[in-house]
């Protein structure tokens, strides 16, 4: 298989959960209370075994996940995402004991994940960060600090905490730690944010960790990270991408059917233009997603550049593609609880986490110059 093409029983798939999401996970999520752990809907992602197949599947089966359920349940995408991104690191890292206590509740969605990364004064620049883990006696450590805009914190059932543990050795000092919610001296509280997704702020006040903890090796926690976001970054681009096609599809409909001086809305050059920049400019982006996911399956050396092109073309396309759709329907698409209302209040997020659009240039010139020495 090519990166240009899905085989007929992928398209099935996707067209499946479509259907999936539309039909029993968009109702599950409606029911929920917007800044809140929907753990109904989380619940329900474990027994249709999507959670399940996370661990299973590669990168390119990621991407097809989230896509497809963005295109009719965008909070049921992100639950998805969110449980895979703060368990990953887990499966991938953690001991056989670390797996077996937390994994099989991630899978049937009675436990819930969260990537601890970020705090206030580093977002962007995940190198400096400042929660630290000071040392406790031997193999023993006490957290300190904070982290901040943590997707399902503070409702986790754990979380996946990076922390200092060598001062002044930037990305080479930072551990990576296993943190049940229930430890003491760790606490959190939500923060209301434009999109309706469950984001909150984490303390710690010496909150106790040992080498049991620990996911990986002391002072590596970095790589841990690292490769978390590199296998996430381009299925943060289809989640971008399936929000794009969604308000593609909800464009088709309303310039077919909407009357405009004597005709229909499609019928003005100036609008079926747009409509075709915006299938454009979608098709480019879900290539891109899938190329790079492609290369991260086979195990190819540009991951780093394939995945910051993708996430970035992506997210910024999709940003392009809905503000476009909310300008073609006019005042209705302002309107709380419209489609393109939801989405345009989603859509901007990802251009920010995982890595801002400043990163990925960053990240893709870094790359790009590095190849140019090493010839």
């Amino acid at each position: 298989m090519t990166a240009f093409s899905l085989e007929p029983a992928q398209l099935a798939w996707c067209a499946e959960l479509r259907a999936l999401a539309a039909e029993r996970l968009r109702p599950l999520a409606e029911k929920g209370e917007a800044g809140r752990v929907n753990r109904v809907l989380v619940a329900e992602l474990g027994r249709l075994g999507l959670v399940g197949r996370l661990f299973g599947a590669g990168a390119l089966d990621l991407c097809l996940m989230r896509e497809s359920l963005a295109q009719a349940c965008t909070e049921a995408e992100t639950a998805l995402a969110l449980q895979g991104l703060g368990a990953h690191p887990v499966h991938a890292h953690g001991t056989a004991a670390q797996r077996a206590r937390w994994l099989p509740g991630v899978t049937d969605g009675t436990a819930v994940a969260a990537f601890a990364l970020t705090e206030p004064g580093a977002g962007s620049d995940a190198a400096a960060l400042a929660l630290t883990a000071h040392p406790d006696g031997p193999g023993r450590w006490r957290l300190s600090g904070e982290k901040c805009w943590i997707s399902n914190a503070p409702e986790a059932d754990f979380y996946t905490v990076f922390a200092r543990t060598t001062p002044g050795a930037g990305a080479r000092g930072v551990t990576a730690f296993l943190l049940p919610a229930d430890r003491p001296g760790l606490t959190g509280h939500g923060l209301d944010m434009l999109s309706p997704h469950p984001i909150g702020a984490l303390g710690f006040d010496g909150v106790p960790v040992t080498a049991d903890d620990v996911l990986g090796e002391v002072d590596r926690g970095f790589r841990v990270a690292m490769g978390t976001l590199n296998l996430f970054r381009p299925s943060v681009g289809a989640f971008a991408v399936g929000m794009a096609q969604a308000a593609l599809d909800a464009t088709l409909d309303h310039t077919a059917r909407r009357d405009a001086f004597g005709g229909k809305l499609r019928d003005l050059q100036a609008v079926s233009h747009q409509v075709a920049e915006m299938a454009l400019r979608t098709e480019a982006a879900r290539l891109m997603v899938y190329a790079a996911a492609t290369a991260y399956d086979a195990g190819d050396a540009d991951v780093p550049r394939r995945s910051a092109m993708a996430k970035l073309l992506a997210t910024e396309t999709a940003q392009y593609v809905v503000d476009t759709a909310v300008q073609l329907h006019g005042a209705r698409a302002l309107r709380r609880g419209h489609l393109l209302e939801h989405l345009y209040r989603e859509v901007r997020a990802p251009r920010v986490y995982e890595g801002a659009s400043e990163v990925q240039r960053g990240v893709i010139a870094k790359e790009l110059y590095a190849r140019q020495e090493a010839r």
